[in-house]
């Protein structure tokens, strides 16, 4: 009985142009992140006043882009950039344009204050709404989840109190994002240049499978004399000795066999248990 597969294409174009809003559930959280910093003033942000130079993204988009993805997490801008081509939320919210990372972190460095006040903002809209959370950030001041618990019914002395707490919640959230960018490396998300081409990439992968595959032939070759030897040692024995059965070399690889697809000569260290 032959099984069938569902056709999974990567080269099928689209018939049609897409629409990102068929892509992003009605109950997504980007939807409210969206329409809460429509309402509130963004003329505070830092322009250039003077229009000269590249377009410049509208502030509030920015400020939408930095809100949705910190709450979920997201700090790293160049991550962030990163979301805007993968995260099909993040690409609707950026109506699928994509801000490099200098531009997200200098948005955020020149806005810092601003950019905070409006996150706070945000998160209040969320409270009034009986939201639970905000991506990651608790906005209704418990960790109970019963909607029946009397937390949910804020006095207005305690409301204050909240309002401060999302507050701590939201520097503490922005300084995260500083943080990842003061100290960002290599984040395993990115290729080489010399891979970052489709046909690249793959002559590199079949290079590196050759490289392995005549490792473990040499391998199997160097390790086929003492195979000899111990088989020879068992026949003399006549093969009546107890003990596992003598495996020949398997010119084989392994399927943790690693290459490395750069620096073939470069090996990946074994750690010594016993060093201190």
């Amino acid at each position: 009985m032959s099984t069938r597969f569902i056709s999974a294409d990567r080269n099928q174009p689209l018939l049609l142009p897409p629409d990102l809003r068929q892509w992003v559930p009605d109950d997504d959280l980007v939807h409210f992140v969206i329409e809460a910093v429509d309402t509130l003033d963004t003329g505070v942000f830092k322009v250039n006043l003077r229009g000269s130079g590249s377009a410049q993204y509208p502030p509030h988009m920015m400020l939408s882009l930095l809100i949705y993805c910190y709450a979920n997490g997201i700090f790293s801008s160049r991550r962030i950039e990163r979301a805007t081509h993968r995260d099909i939320a993040v690409r609707y919210l950026t109506a699928d344009t994509h801000p490099d990372h200098d531009t997200i972190a200098a948005f955020r460095v020149e806005n810092f204050d601003a950019v905070a006040s409006c996150f706070v903002r945000v998160l209040e809209m969320a409270q009034e709404l009986k939201l639970l959370k905000v991506g990651r950030v608790s906005v209704d001041g418990t960790t109970l989840k019963a909607s029946a618990s009397k937390n949910r019914n804020v006095r207005y002395d305690r409301a204050g109190e909240l309002v401060e707490q999302l507050e701590l919640e939201v520097r503490d959230l922005m300084g995260q994002a500083e943080r990842a960018d003061r100290g960002e490396g290599d984040d395993g998300q990115k290729l080489p240049d010399e891979l970052s081409r489709h046909k690249a990439l793959k002559e590199k992968l079949e290079a590196a499978r050759h490289r392995i595959e005549e490792r473990a032939k040499k391998k199997a070759q160097a390790e086929q004399a003492e195979y000899g030897r111990k088989v020879q040692e068992r026949e003399e024995r006549g093969g009546s000795a107890k003990g596992r059965d003598i495996q020949p070399p398997d010119p084989t690889p392994r399927p943790g066999e690693q290459e490395n697809l750069t620096d073939p000569d470069s090996r990946l260290m074994r750690h010594n248990k016993k060093s201190p």
